[in-house]
């Protein structure tokens, strides 16, 4: 066995190998950009090695610089995680030639499978169906346009060296063909240093659906059975669960063998997943085969018991697979969440800064259930602008599909984190979804559900209640502490009533309070709820009981009540006296101020470019200016009709949010 490895990766996924490479004995060599000096995986590691500035083609994806890293720590193999140089044949083959182990397949297997292109020729003369397209070079944009136009809209435009959603486009028209070549070709360079761009058939009301391999040098292959990958936005992913909702065994059992078969052909080695189509009629069609570790990883490992990186590490070593296809049950249900730095109330639109507060909730592994957090980040470091997006992998394991959501739910509002914009209060919106929770889900659920973007979760009547009672119990226990001040005037006692006046999402439900030592009683509009905590005024997560069912919520104090956050809902609740609910209703709505004729930047970034001049008439849909931030390139395009009176920035500009770029008359 290995006794020194290096991670040539950062993140989350360099401190997933650390902890396994740590559980099975082995040193670890982390290497880390300018922007990663502090970061969490060159803390965990046994020895770390500066490799170069900040952007990843100036560090992270430089084979020299990790090759000249491998010879300063003397590691004897190297885990590739996901990304950067993992998919790299010239990485692989740069590996061998220097006699160090390639945690991942051999370099044929990735020339082979880890370019689409080949990899869906090769998968069409091995009989195996795939997605009509088109598999040579695209030269330009309007050699796109021809293209999608002989395939048929909609397309979609795909980096070959693509992966995580970045460098591709669905283009229902020959503008979108154009524009989405153009960006996609950018991204793949910018991102993989390989602009190459093909385009295929977009197959509409589809679900993703893979399935995890595992390959040995003796000849032994598995699969580890399926993951559900529909939830997507931009085609990239949101959340996983293993199994499939939709998959019966015999489907299960038909992707399983022709995907194994597939990997054996091209005689791959170590974990790897291929990847399906699969429409409503349970007919799957090969997509593409990554010849890594994927992102989504845990939840195969939480239902089969499996470490997939200690089995990449020991295939890597020579050693067999330790179970045989008849030993892979599957256990229970898994579901992952991504915590991306993405604020879902500006269109998801990246967002970087300081974590001024991450406190994840707490890991367990029970009979009963499970969470898992995988992450890269701690509070107080930064999300750089350098890199992807991600914070965390939350996971959790149930019995049963709707146990694991229940635990999920709560996963999620007991996950605290301030300071970025996060996609937290959509991810807890899509675990109440009643698509969701049915599992009749495709990749179009994102857009068909949330058409307009997000604009936070509207709770059903019940769950509403039970936080208003909540907050009124909470309200009752500050009342108590404020009437309890020292230094008081004589003879002016501050007596704390039983009777309020709950607002929230709009209502106004009258309440009264009886508490006693174990708890309190909150009556509203007749209906009681019977309230117990050990919340105290100040702590920033309550976690209570109301009629026995375990509620959670991130909270901040507002005048005259709660912010209150749960389940994909952001809610003022305030909690009156009856003289004030009077006095509240005569208070004048405070407006926010008019942006509708600025363009205003949505999230920081650089300005790639400007569409328009001073001037000149726009019209609704019509594209202004692109601003690239995270590696991904956004197109921000006119609301209205309009003409443009001042332009503001200009390309190669550096902005904050809501920095104005261009204002209209």
């Amino acid at each position: 066995m290995f006794r020194k490895i290096l991670i040539a990766n950062r993140g989350e996924i360099a401190c997933r190998v650390i902890k396994t490479a740590r559980k099975m004995g082995i040193a670890t060599v982390a290497v880390y950009s300018d922007a990663d000096r502090n970061a969490l995986h060159v803390r965990m590691a046994d020895e770390a090695i500066h490799i170069g500035p900040a952007p990843a083609n100036q560090s992270y994806i430089v084979i020299d610089k990790i090759m000249d890293a491998i010879r300063q720590s003397g590691a004897e193999a190297v885990h590739p995680g996901y990304g950067f140089l993992s998919e790299n044949m010239k990485f692989a083959e740069a590996l061998a030639a220097e006699g160090v182990a390639f945690i991942g397949p051999p370099a044929n297997a990735i020339e082979a499978m880890g370019d689409k292109i080949t990899s869906k020729k090769l998968a069409q003369e091995a009989g195996v169906s795939t997605v009509p397209g088109y598999m040579g070079l695209i030269s330009d944009a309007e050699d796109a346009v021809k293209i999608s136009n002989q395939v048929g809209y909609p397309v979609m435009i795909k980096a070959s060296a693509g992966g995580g959603g970045k460098g591709m486009r669905i283009a229902w028209n020959d503008d979108e063909a154009r524009e989405g070549f153009q960006s996609s070709k950018n991204e793949a360079a910018s991102s993989f240093g390989d602009d190459r761009i093909f385009i295929e058939k977009f197959v509409t009301q589809p679900r993703h659906i893979e399935i995890q391999v595992l390959a040995d040098s003796h000849g032994n292959t598995v699969y580890l059975h399926e993951r559900e990958c529909s939830i997507q936005r931009r085609n990239q992913k949101v959340i996983e669960e293993a199994p499939s909702p939709f998959l019966d065994e015999a489907t299960r059992r038909a992707m399983g063998e022709q995907a194994c078969a597939l990997a054996a052909a091209v005689g791959y080695t170590s974990a790897g997943t291929v990847e399906f189509i699969v429409d409503g009629d349970r007919n799957f069609y090969f997509l593409e085969m990554n010849t890594r570790l994927q992102v989504e990883h845990p939840v195969t490992e939480l239902i089969t018991g499996v470490d997939l990186v200690e089995q990449m590490i020991r295939v890597a070593a020579g050693e067999k697979l330790p179970f045989a296809q008849s030993d892979l049950k599957i256990n229970g249900w898994a579901i992952e969440s991504r915590l991306y730095a993405e604020d879902p109330y500006r269109n998801f639109l990246p967002s970087i800064g300081r974590l001024t507060r991450y406190r994840p909730p707490t890991e367990l592994v029970e009979p009963s259930r499970a969470v898992r957090n995988d992450t890269g980040v701690f509070e107080g470091g930064e999300i750089s602008m350098y890199y992807d997006p991600m914070i965390a992998k939350l996971c959790t394991w149930a019995p049963t599909r709707g146990q694991a959501i229940d635990e999920m739910r709560l996963a999620l509002d007991e996950f605290e984190l301030e300071g970025i914009g996060h996609n937290l209060p959509f991810l807890s919106a899509v675990m109440d979804h009643p698509r969701f929770v049915s599992g009749d889900i495709t990749t179009a659920f994102i857009a068909e559900e949330y058409p307009d973007g997000f604009e936070g979760a509207t709770l059903a009547p019940d769950l509403l209640r039970r936080v208003a009672a909540s907050a009124c119990a909470m309200n009752r226990v500050a009342e108590i502490r404020r009437a309890r001040i020292s230094g008081r005037m004589d003879n002016h006692e501050r007596v704390v009533g039983s009777d309020w006046v709950v607002t929230i999402q709009g209502e106004r439900l009258q309440a009264s309070i009886d508490a006693d030592r174990d708890g309190a009683t909150v009556t509203l509009d007749g209906q009681a709820y019977r309230i117990a905590s050990d919340w105290l005024p100040g702590q920033p997560l309550a976690r209570l009981t109301v009629n026995g069912t375990p509620l959670v919520m991130k909270i901040d104090k507002i005048p005259g009540g709660f912010r209150a956050r749960l389940r994909g809902a952001d809610l003022k609740v305030h909690v009156f006296s009856p003289r004030q609910a009077a006095l509240a209703e005569l208070m004048p709505e405070k407006l926010p101020p008019d942006t509708s004729k600025l363009l205003l930047c949505p999230m920081p970034g650089m300005v790639v470019s400007i569409a328009v001049e001073e001037g000149q008439e726009v019209y609704e849909g019509q594209a202004l200016a692109t601003v690239e931030a995270m590696k991904m390139e956004n197109i921000l395009r006119a609301e209205r009709k309009g003409t443009v009176s001042r332009i503001s920035v200009q390309a190669g500009a550096s902005l904050a949010v809501d920095d104005i770029i261009m204002e209209f008359e």
